[in-house]
């Protein structure tokens, strides 16, 4: 995956996690922490995704800190493709 930090392998600070994801357009790839809530499983994440109000089901990493300081996700896949 181009364009990320990769997690460290010697803590657990960042990693790949489930999520429901609040996003305008899916062309993105990466998403503030503030559009991104983590749960427990794939099929939780299916099923509180509400694509008609922008909330999409995603595997994601994170988080990491960007170059302006944010925390932030990175899509490593949607899950409802």
């Amino acid at each position: 995956m181009r364009g990320f930090v990769p997690p460290d392998p010697e803590t657990a600070v960042s990693g790949y996690h489930y999520a429901v994801v609040y996003v305008p357009r899916r062309s993105r790839s990466r998403f503030a922490a503030n559009c991104v809530r983590v749960v427990e499983s794939a099929e939780q994440a299916l099923n509180e995704a509400d694509p008609g109000s922008k909330y999409y089901a995603a595997r994601v990493m994170g988080p990491s800190k960007s170059s302006e300081g944010q925390y932030i996700y990175y899509l490593a896949e949607w899950l409802d493709e």
